[in-house]
């Protein structure tokens, strides 16, 4: 550090003088030294806390973060000129401005002209890119005022981020806004920031481990304490996911309180409703569907196949219950009917046709599930099929069908592409939604033939050709 070439004693003289001069509060520095702790750690939280809150390196940190920060901090003071950090040296002390002005400036490669980048006041923080990344500081800082600063050592900022560490995530993405691809790069291989990732992962499995043993209150501390309760495992599992297979009911209802995912899926594709299901536990899972929850499964043929394989009637019947589509198909076309059907499986093929489960598809091979059951030779099962036909059959004719395009019913022939046909829901929200999935459309809402904005669907004909158009 540049000490403006003055003798040491000489400096140390105007230092004093001048403090005494521009600043009152080092002569309560000085007094602070001589209190007793307990006392002296009020003070200082008294005297440092309005300071340390404005930075915008710890906009978002937590009370506690910023106390312990007030109680560990050093106040020192600069005289005019001084360099307190060097262009090219690494830092391991974090300064915050309490008074007076500050320069950043660089040297260019042949080390002689200066250029100006900024100036720093009260409530500016310095040294931290070096600070927390390990990397030479990018700038030199030489005071231009009388400067009253706060320093922090960077083994007490680790040592309060083995506590806060939730706090170390909030400083650490505070420091990465705006900055270049390259420094977002060695920030995020800092031995902070491992440190933050390992600490986030050791809370996550204390979270999972206070749920899987039934432990509401440790789990509300560790919440209490700044855990995230969103913060999976190494298997993308979530306390929610391991309350729910458990059903523990006041865990999860707890967890629902905090705000979570209920939808989250681990790298299995199990959601915390799909948990609670297989586990039996329907009150959990009446908890997880109040609070939005639904079952998420990617392949719910799959699981419906291997549901059916395992002849596990209850696991069918919860899901469901709770909206797998009956109707899902495998690689070959095969629906669960199918399967059900070839197996002879009576008791699984009548839940699954009252689930709304259709006799009508083919597989690759042009069976239907009527035609699985004809081979098997089951009379009950053929029966049931037969009659699940008709009954489908007379429904479709009840129902209405249109056809819906994707333009406007004037525009030029080149505009023009295919329709879908589709049934006719309950409400034309419902036809607006399956429209625009069925043909990827942004489309805003329902017009007829002859151009008019159809707001009911009981304005709708059978057979009637409509056209999705944008807002």
């Amino acid at each position: 550090m540049n000490r403006n070439k003055l003798g040491r004693g000489t400096s140390n003289a105007i230092k004093r003088h001048l403090r005494l001069q521009y600043d009152r509060r080092y002569t309560e520095a000085s007094v602070l030294q001589e209190i007793p702790a307990s006392i002296r750690t009020k003070i200082a939280q008294k005297i440092y806390e309005p300071y340390i809150k404005e930075v915008s390196l710890f906009r978002g940190c937590s009370l506690g973060f910023i106390k312990q920060i007030a109680i560990r901090v050093h106040e020192e003071f600069f005289l005019p000129g001084e360099v307190i950090i060097e262009q090219g040296h690494v830092s391991d002390q974090l300064y915050i401005v309490c008074h007076g002005e500050l320069e950043e400036f660089g040297r260019g490669e042949n080390d002689r002209e200066e250029e100006f980048l900024k100036r720093l006041q009260t409530h500016s923080s310095f040294g931290e890119v070096s600070f927390l990344s390990n990397t030479p500081q990018p700038y030199s800082i030489r005071v231009r005022e009388l400067c009253r600063v706060l320093r922090l050592d960077k083994q007490s900022f680790i040592e309060i981020l083995d506590i806060y560490f939730s706090d170390g995530r909030i400083i650490l993405n505070n420091l990465l806004e705006g900055k270049d691809a390259n420094l977002r790069n060695e920030l995020l291989e800092s031995d902070v920031t491992l440190s933050i990732e390992k600490s986030e992962s050791e809370l996550a499995m204390r979270l999972n481990c206070a749920a899987f043993n039934g432990d509401y209150y440790r789990l509300k501390r560790l919440i209490g304490a700044g855990a995230d309760p969103n913060k999976a495992d190494y298997d993308r599992r979530s306390p929610l996911h391991i309350a729910a297979s458990k059903g523990y009911e006041d865990i999860s209802l707890l967890l629902i309180e905090q705000g979570v995912d209920v939808n989250i899926s681990d790298k299995f594709g199990n959601t915390p409703l799909l948990e609670a299901i297989k586990g039996g536990h329907d009150e959990v899972a009446s908890l997880l569907v109040q609070a939005g929850a639904s079952l998420g499964i990617d392949d719910a043929g799959g699981f419906l196949f291997t549901t059916i394989a395992k002849r596990d009637l209850n696991l069918l019947k919860r899901v469901l219950a709770n909206g797998i589509n009956p109707n899902a198909k495998n690689f070959d076309y095969r629906t669960p009917l199918h399967i059900a059907a070839s197996e002879g499986l009576h008791s699984i093929a009548s839940l699954l046709v009252e689930a709304g489960a259709s006799v009508f598809p083919k597989d690759r091979w042009g069976n239907t599930p009527l035609d699985e059951a004809r081979i098997g030779g089951n009379k009950d099962l053929i029966k049931l099929l037969v009659a699940a036909r008709a009954s489908q059959i007379a429904d479709d004719m009840q129902r209405m069908k249109c056809t819906v395009f994707p333009f406007h019913p004037w525009d030029p022939e080149e505009k023009r592409r295919d329709g879908v046909v589709l049934w006719v829901p309950q409400t034309i929200e419902e036809l607006v939604k399956a429209a625009m999935e069925e043909l990827k459309s942004s489309g805003g809402y329902i017009l007829s033939e002859n151009g008019g904005k159809i707001l009911d669907v009981n304005m709708i004909s059978h057979d009637q050709k409509l056209f999705l158009v944008d807002e």
